[in-house]
């Protein structure tokens, strides 16, 4: 008996599970008013036509039209003349003619038109909307406006319950501020979002962009760039694997490995983060960070922890901090911080500055490096405050050595060939004659003044007030033969441009660009807009008193 009715029961259950699940019949097209009725009508066979204020409803959807044709049987209908449908008070759409499917719940409107939300409108030839799935869709041109823009496209996807319209073909978005183009983009017509996908480019009286995956906020005007990027100002060309863009401020950011090209200056800045302020014109960059400037047909490569350029391309300037390092194929350098000038061709070395040129090694408090700023060549150099001057002598028995309380050098091709010392001079001068070393000279002096050839110290002569004795190399002293304050810093000549980096920003250099390749290597996925871009509004000074 207690099986029989567990057996009762599982069935009772079942047939309910069924009864519940089980398709119910699709509702019938209903027509709630109307002038006339032609039941007998010959022009369509099967249907009745309806005249004159024609209104019907089907499950959640009104119409109403001049003329309508209702198909009881296939639960269809066409309507003429002035045909309004309205999916509850959050979709409407106008036109000359539409059709109908109770059954599929799919409606067909051709005919100028006007499908339109609280948030937007939708002008074309002709839509498809199927209810099932809450999208429509056209293929013939259609122009889309709300608040902020007007998209046109040859064709497009709708999904109303996202807001979301889709393009597969070409689309174009008006903004007052900026054109976007693109042959793939989602845009979200509630928020103001979109998102880019394959060659898409963002264009405006202040700039250029090309991004190939990418999102934009089209209200609050800032963006993310992720895939083959880049921004292009008047003179400025900014690249990098990830670009964040501020219209409302002209800022943009870039993430790993980064490129900002100065079209004007003809230089290069590189690293790993950027920032530019296209207002104030100016650009930070960390992380590897290097400024590459041509002189000639040579290349200057600057490092610092931290590199600011600043001002009009008339009047540009460079600033580098934190273990300056700086190489060109003739000279190199190191110096806690750097300031250089495009106006004046002043180039600063301040902290513990050294500049070698060649075998020679520059030391002192300041120094300064002076280009000629019509034909960009190096013209001269300061050194102030505890100027000295070393180099190996040419057989390397020892070291020749000058110092001074200011020493100024001049350059021919970018090789020194003259050099002044005043005050307070000191020497040590190794004499050749015929390739044997013949006294070693040791003065001091009020002046000296020394000629070089291709980077060589031809001559040395003490001026005024000298005082100074030669020695043969037997007779002087090895303690002797160093001047007070002598240091020798060759184990850190900076012989090629990767030497401008330290050992941490390497490192640094090279994980990063596994990183990349790691990711470059993944299947592409969809764009994920990174969280610091959604919660600009949170973070930015200027709008964080109005989000609160």
């Amino acid at each position: 008996m207690k099986k029989h009715f567990l057996f009762l029961a599982g069935l009772f259950i079942l047939l309910s599970f069924n009864s519940l699940f089980a398709q119910a019949p699709p509702k019938k097209i209903v027509v709630e008013n109307s002038d006339m009725v032609d039941i007998q009508q010959t022009e369509v066979p099967g249907a009745i036509r309806y005249r004159g204020n024609v209104r019907l409803i089907h499950d959640g959807v009104r119409m109403s039209c001049n003329v309508a044709y209702l198909f009881n049987k296939e639960n269809y209908v066409k309507a003429f003349g002035d045909v309004k449908m309205n999916q509850g008070d959050t979709v409407f759409m106008d036109s000359k003619y539409a059709e109908y499917r109770g059954n599929t719940k799919f409606a067909f409107a051709t005919g100028n038109v006007v499908m339109r939300d609280p948030k937007m409108t939708l002008t074309t030839d002709t839509v498809n909307f199927d209810r099932r799935v809450q999208q429509a869709y056209y293929t013939t041109y259609g122009t889309i406006k709300d608040q902020e823009n007007t998209l046109k496209s040859k064709s497009g996807r709708y999904y109303l319950d996202q807001k979301k319209f889709q393009f597969l073909t070409a689309v174009t978005i008006t903004n007052p501020k900026y054109v976007i183009k693109s042959n793939h983009l989602d845009y979200y017509s509630n928020s103001g979002h979109s998102y880019l996908f394959g060659p898409s480019t963002i264009t405006s009286k202040e700039n250029f962009i090309y991004t190939e995956k990418g999102f934009y906020d089209t209200k609050k005007n800032f963006a993310h760039f992720v895939k083959n990027s880049y921004i292009k100002y008047n003179n400025r060309l900014i690249e990098g694997d990830s670009l964040y863009y501020d219209r409302n401020r002209e800022f943009a950011s870039a993430t790993n490995n980064v490129k900002i090209t100065d079209s004007i200056n003809k230089g290069i800045v590189r690293g790993h983060y950027g920032e530019v302020f296209r207002n104030q014109d100016s650009l930070v960059m960390t992380k590897h960070a290097v400024a590459e400037t041509l002189i000639e047909k040579d290349t200057l490569y600057i490092h610092g922890k931290k590199l600011m350029v600043t001002g009009k391309p008339e009047n540009r300037i460079i600033r580098a901090f934190n273990n300056v390092r700086f190489y060109k194929i003739d000279m190199s350098g190191k110096c806690d911080s750097l300031h250089s000038s495009e106006k004046n061709g002043l180039t600063q070395l301040i902290g513990k500055p050294v500049v070698w040129n060649g075998e020679n090694q520059l030391t002192g408090k300041l120094i300064h490096l002076i280009s000629n700023t019509q034909t960009e060549k190096l013209d001269s150099l300061k050194v102030l405050t505890d100027a000295f001057l070393v180099s190996k002598d040419t057989l390397g028995k020892g070291y020749n050595q000058v110092k001074g309380v200011n020493l100024y050098g001049k350059f021919r091709d970018n090789k020194l060939y003259e050099v002044d010392l005043v005050k307070n001079t000191e020497k040590i001068y190794y004499a050749y004659d015929k390739g044997e070393l013949q006294a070693i000279d040791k003065g001091t002096s009020s002046a000296i003044h020394m000629e070089l050839e291709d980077n060589q110290i031809t001559s040395v002569t003490s001026l005024i007030k000298p005082e100074s004795e030669s020695y043969p190399e037997k007779d002087l002293p090895e303690n002797a033969r160093k001047l007070k304050g002598f240091i020798w810093r060759g184990d850190e000549i900076i012989k090629t441009k990767d030497d401008i980096f330290p050992q941490e920003e390497k490192d640094l250099h090279e994980k990063i660009l596994k990183r990349t390749r790691a990711e470059k290597a993944k299947p592409d996925v969809p764009m994920e807009v990174r969280k610091e871009t959604l919660d600009y509004d949170k973070n930015n000074p200027e709008t964080k008193a109005k989000v609160q």
